[in-house]
């Protein structure tokens, strides 16, 4: 027998496979591979003890920052599907028994998922998106009932999946004349056997992130995203999987143009994921793709050396990371699929020329003479300065131009800098009561002991502990909102903590905060002493999956300046939400553990260990308060989209297509 058939690999705890044995080395150095034979490798690792205990210790420490665990226990209505009590689930994980580590790692992963907050995540690198999912057929919602392949499929699949593309052509083609050029626009009667929006519906169970159930399902579909480098084109989760989850699909279809129905069964091929380390077999993919990396734990800011933005957060941000994450405050969707690169085809690619634009913002003038249009596929980017004077200068150029109404396409909008979204507001409505002091909303921050204690240890030493004052929990760092004013370096804003009961459960939290944003900070230009735009004249559209900052900006836009919303592509009876998970800050563990360790505070008692895999952990660090309802969180306030916008074909994915159509609506 060859030597290499039978070499024995250590694997862990002692345990070994022979190289005949290894799943992943049959993986190994190849690109697609079939969704079984990814399982198989992942499914090859035993549960370590020492790592299931890591992972549940850092999640379960760190959630005691995370300021709605007790509210998401069970929100109100309209977002009563969300119903998660995390902490219990985290104890009955404890005690399980799994068949590998990756079922572990499924069974962690949805249980945080099922809090329904895409600030509030757990992705483990190891299997989230080490390899992808795919489908060469996406899928769109017409007229808010009816399911489609996609009338662009064929071209986005051509263009992402040129390598591939003849596999998928060998199977399908076998099935029906015409191979998968002939399924563009096909009507969807069934998915494996079942009425389409059953599997729809699966999916808005697990897949987390958007407290409304209709965001949820609007997310299977696909949709577009202006990008910092172009336009982007979304498959939605039918079409993209982070894990191996499924092998095939069978579709009951009936094709453009036809009356008859044809079954057809489509598998999935898994791509290895763009970050994922090369590997020959199981050992060799653990030590490249499992192991703590730079960034994975936090660091004591005045003993590290270098402080750029941590990588594995980085790839988990569904915007553009900003440079460095304490330079300004976030507030960033996370999800387990990075965002992806797969270009809007160039015939659904807005065809006038841009009048302005700095990358995810374009800003665009209508036919119409009195229309223009900002695009902007994020709040963040590389520069905060840059990113402001970007919409100041677009927003002058349409007024210029002759602009009198604006739309705002924030469609798959992650979220970025608060204080461009604050900016934002401000440039468009001028200098009043909604956008001065503060454009957005008020917040509190959980006060839980060791919270206190690294405030405590902030004010105990002014200027030592801290000099740069870069802490989250510097006191220098917020403002008390009902004076309007910073509070003094000796100042312990955890204390005394406000006391409430939520959901049965005792809970504290700071006192409340004002202004996050001085106008002084963030503008380089002074903004315009007049509202751009009339509120009433601003339509902010999107497919509702309009995250964190986003969601801050339209909110205040939609309740304060009478803007009219509108989500594109949604069923038609199911209430559609303009935007969802609003937060007031977001940030992770890592983030939490470079709080810690630069006050000294890593050996206390409810301190979160260092975490030995390579995983990120979200959370919402500051709660905002409701315009509607200033005493409970915005978060769970009711935000109906004006209008629900049914999709056609031949406008499904076109955004200036779909902005012709807004633009007769304000």
């Amino acid at each position: 027998m060859c030597s290499t058939t039978i070499l024995a690999l250590a694997l862990f705890g002692g345990a070994t496979l022979t190289l005949a044995q290894d799943p992943c080395a049959a993986i190994g150095g190849k690109k697609w591979v079939k969704p079984s034979e990814v399982r198989a490798c992942y499914t090859s690792f035993p549960v370590i003890e020492a790592e299931k205990t890591n992972i549940l210790d850092v999640v379960n420490k760190t959630l005691a920052f995370h300021t709605s665990v007790n509210y998401q226990i069970q929100a109100p209505p309209p977002y009563e599907d969300v119903a998660e009590d995390i902490l219990f689930d985290i104890a009955r994980i404890r005690e399980e028994s799994y068949a590998s580590d990756y079922d572990f790692h499924i069974d962690i992963s949805r249980s945080v998922k099922r809090l329904i907050d895409g600030h509030v995540v757990w992705i483990n690198y190891c299997y989230d998106s080490a390899f992808v999912n795919y489908l060469p057929i996406p899928l769109v919602l017409v007229e808010g009932e009816t399911v489609h392949i996609a009338a662009e499929a064929y071209d986005v699949a051509s263009a992402e999946f040129a390598d591939q593309l003849a596999v998928w052509e060998e199977d399908v083609s076998a099935q029906i004349e015409g191979g998968l050029a002939a399924l563009n626009g096909a009507e969807v009667l069934e998915i494996d056997g079942a009425y389409p929006f059953e599997a729809v519906h699966a999916n808005a169970l697990i897949v987390g992130g958007y407290q409304a159930y209709g965001t949820r399902q609007n997310g299977f579909f696909s949709s577009y995203q202006r990008a910092a480098s172009g336009w982007n084109y979304i498959l939605g989760n039918f079409a993209l999987q982070s894990l191996p989850l499924s092998d095939s699909v069978t579709l009951l279809v009936r094709t453009a143009g036809s009356n008859e129905t044809q079954e057809v069964v489509v598998p999935y091929y898994s791509r290895i994921g763009s970050s994922t380390v090369g590997f020959t077999d199981g050992p060799s993919f653990r030590e490249g793709n499992c192991r703590a990396v730079g960034g994975t734990n936090g660091v004591d800011y005045y003993s590290a050396a270098d402080q750029e933005t941590p990588e594995p957060l980085v790839k988990a941000m569904q915007a553009p990371a900003p440079r460095r994450i304490q330079e300004h405050l976030v507030n960033t969707m996370l999800d387990t699929t990075p965002i992806m690169d797969v270009v809007l085809p160039p015939e659904l690619t807005p065809p006038q020329e841009p009048v302005e634009g700095f990358g995810v913002g374009q800003f665009y003038m209508l036919s119409d003479g009195t229309t223009g249009v900002l695009a902007l596929g994020s709040f963040s980017g590389a520069f905060f300065g840059p990113m402001v004077q970007g919409l100041y200068d677009g927003l002058l150029e349409l007024k210029s131009r002759g602009a009198e109404r604006l739309i705002v396409d924030v469609t798959n909008n992650g979220g970025g800098y608060i204080c461009v979204a604050h900016a934002l507001h401000r440039l468009i409505s001028g200098p009043k009561s909604t956008t001065i002091p503060n454009a957005g909303l008020n917040t509190t921050a959980r006060a839980g002991r060791l919270a206190q204690t690294i405030v405590q240890t902030i004010v105990d030493s002014p200027g030592t502990v801290d000099p740069r004052s870069v802490l989250l929990y510097n006191p220098v760092n917020w403002y008390d909102a009902d004076t309007n004013a910073a509070f003094d370096a000796s100042d312990n804003w955890l204390v005394p903590p406000v006391e409430k009961i939520i959901n049965g459960r005792e809970d504290a939290f700071s006192q409340t905060l004002g202004t996050d944003c001085p106008e002084a900070d963030i503008f380089a230009t002074p903004p315009p002493d007049s509202a751009l735009f009339e509120g009433s004249q601003v339509a902010i559209i999107s497919n509702g999956r309009c995250a964190s900052s986003c969601s801050l900006f339209s909110i205040a836009m939609a309740k304060t300046e009478g803007s009219k919303t509108v989500v594109v592509g949604g069923k038609s009876d199911t209430p559609q939400k303009y935007c969802g998970i609003v937060g007031g800050q977001s940030t992770d563990f890592s983030t939490i553990d470079s709080e810690i360790k630069s006050t000294g505070l890593k050996e206390h008692e409810l301190a979160p260990p260092d975490l030995i895999v390579n995983g990120v952990q979200g959370i919402t660090w500051r709660l905002g308060y409701g315009i509607d309802d200033p005493s409970e969180p915005e978060e769970w306030q009711d935000r109906p989209a004006d209008v629900n916008l049914p999709l056609t074909l031949d406008v499904a994915n076109n955004p200036a297509k779909l902005w012709d159509i807004v633009a007769q609506l304000i």
